[in-house]
């Protein structure tokens, strides 16, 4: 700490020095002034003002760089509020109207109106209030508690300690009570629980006592509205010191993004661990869990009501919206439990009716069951067989066997009746019978219808040729000849598709044998067939 300077002729002139500055500390001794009258402000260095004792101070010093700019006229004081210089007995010239005060007139009294001012009554005259002019300097003008008295927070200060002293004068309260009552306390055997509960109750009063005096160490100050225009408010620390911060959860660079302007992490920071073990699941875990989930139905509900025609408001009318949701849930409560009972009524309750037995209850049987190393049952149950997801056994119009048990001559039927026509009412032995004799009868018309029928006569089969005559029986194909004639077919097949093929001498020949027209027959296109798109 640096303090005002002077020039020593000697160790004991500086020790004496340091003596008074200590006196003047502690309020013992005056305090110093410079030059021009001022307080010397200890606190304050006063740089380049004078030279350390162990210079020659004969010699020019830096003197002349010192503040000399200096104007007397500004102070730090402010101004006395609420003295009054003078009172007067009656009204005078250029005084208040209202209130009889010389320092200002009506138009700035402060006084409450008078229904008769102090000019028409000349009572009750009011002091003048004592005027002061302060000059300034740049920090003044801008010191915002320039002129704060500290004393007027006296009162908020008592009222935060007065509260801590009720609080804690009610934990004692509530200790001497229990331990009151486990003095009076004479059953024996509920002793040990009891005085274990005591003590435990004990433990957490006592940690509550001592967590109310700890209790300014959890506030946070955020300043609110500041410099800008406004004030300061405290804000408690809704988290333990003790507690792992969010961000320290998951230190993964891509794990859940957390803000530390709003300090809040949406999303789950450990969302692979057990929910059991987990302590915290991010902030959105509050949206859906709580009172917000039900302000969340509230509001829901609002939308659809409006929607349906009701006038009904979350933001406008509040009220009236949770109580038409509370009488909405009622309503439908109501309205459920009266269809539960109808049903109920109409059908039974099979819940209530015959008690399973134990074993289904607990699940328990005497049956030993053994098992392979890949967990298959080796012996002790049955394998159980395949439900099929059709109705089997259902019998249905008198029958006794199900569709599809009897087959005949293409066709499935019942095998209790014989009858091949599905869903038809049973018959039974007399169906078959009949059946039957239906049969016989209908294979004996069929055997003498054959017999009166004349066989008829054999027709002729005649052979045409190729070209639409009759085919001589004694016509004979050579086999190579047929072939020489599929050869010239296929090339006057390729001149039709092509015209450079066809040469520039056209040799013709008019007579037709067989051979040639049974190869046209083979290779003419028939539109009826329908494998001519794969033929060359």
């Amino acid at each position: 700490m640096a303090t005002a300077s002077v020039a020593f002729k000697s160790r004991e002139d500086h020790r004496k020095q340091l003596e008074l500055e200590e006196a003047r500390k502690a309020g013992l001794a005056p305090a110093e002034v410079d030059e021009d009258g001022k307080e010397i402000n200890p606190h304050i260095p006063q740089y380049m003002s004078s030279a350390p004792w162990y210079l020659n101070a004969e010699r020019p010093s830096l003197k002349h760089q010192r503040k000399w700019k200096s104007d007397p006229n500004y102070t730090k004081s402010w101004y006395d509020r609420g003295a009054k210089t003078f009172q007067a007995e009656k009204f005078r010239k250029g005084a208040c109207e209202n209130c009889g005060a010389l320092t200002h007139d009506k138009k700035a009294c402060v006084e409450r109106p008078r229904k008769l001012g102090a000019k028409w009554t000349g009572k009750h005259i009011a002091p003048d209030e004592k005027i002061e002019t302060f000059e300034l300097d740049y920090d003044g003008k801008r010191d915002r508690w320039n002129g704060y008295d500290t004393a007027s927070y006296k009162h908020v200060i008592q009222r935060y300690e007065t509260k801590d002293e009720a609080r804690s004068k009610y934990l004692k309260d509530e200790q001497l009570k229990k331990l009151e009552e486990k003095n009076n306390n004479e059953n024996k055997d509920d002793g040990v629980s009891d005085d274990e509960d005591n003590e435990d109750n004990l433990k957490v009063d006592e940690a509550k006592v001592d967590e109310s005096k700890q209790m300014d160490f959890a506030k946070v100050e955020k300043r609110v509205r500041t410099t800008g225009g406004g004030s300061t408010g405290t804000v408690r620390n809704l988290r333990i010191r003790e507690d792992t911060a969010k961000y320290l959860l998951n230190l993964d660079v891509n794990s859940a993004h957390y803000d530390p302007k709003t300090r809040s992490m949406r999303e789950d920071p450990l969302p692979d661990m057990d929910p059991n073990e987990k302590f915290y699941a991010g902030d959105n875990q509050n949206r859906v869990s709580g009172q917000a989930l039900e302000f969340k139905q509230l509001n829901v509900h609002a939308w659809e009501a409006f929607d349906k025609g009701h006038d009904v408001h979350m933001q406008a009318a509040p009220s009236q919206a949770e109580l038409l949701y509370k009488n909405f849930k009622i309503n439908k409560e109501k309205l459920k439990s009266h269809t539960k009972d109808k049903i109920m009524e109409k059908y039974g309750n099979a819940a209530a009716g015959e008690v399973l037995p134990r074993e289904l209850l607990l699940g328990q049987s005497e049956r030993e069951v053994e098992y392979d190393r890949a967990g298959r049952i080796i012996k002790g149950q049955e394998m159980a067989l395949p439900k099929s997801k059709y109705e089997e056994d259902v019998y249905m119009n008198n029958h006794t066997s199900v569709w599809g048990s009897w087959w005949k001559d293409h066709q499935w039927g019942y095998k209790c009746c014989h009858q091949t026509v599905r869903n038809s009412y049973c018959t039974g032995a007399a169906g078959i019978e009949a059946a039957e004799a239906s049969a016989d009868l209908m294979k004996a018309n069929i055997a003498r219808k054959e017999a009166t029928e004349e066989a008829p006569a054999v027709a002729e089969e005649k052979r045409l040729a190729t070209w639409g005559s009759e085919v001589p029986d004694d016509l004979v194909l050579d086999q190579k000849r047929l072939s020489e004639a599929l050869q010239k077919e296929d090339e006057r097949k390729r001149e039709e598709r092509d015209e450079r093929k066809r040469k520039y001498n056209v040799k013709w020949n008019d007579e037709v044998t067989a051979e040639d027209m049974e190869a046209f027959r083979m290779k003419r296109v028939h539109h009826d067939d329908p494998m001519k798109d794969f033929l060359n």
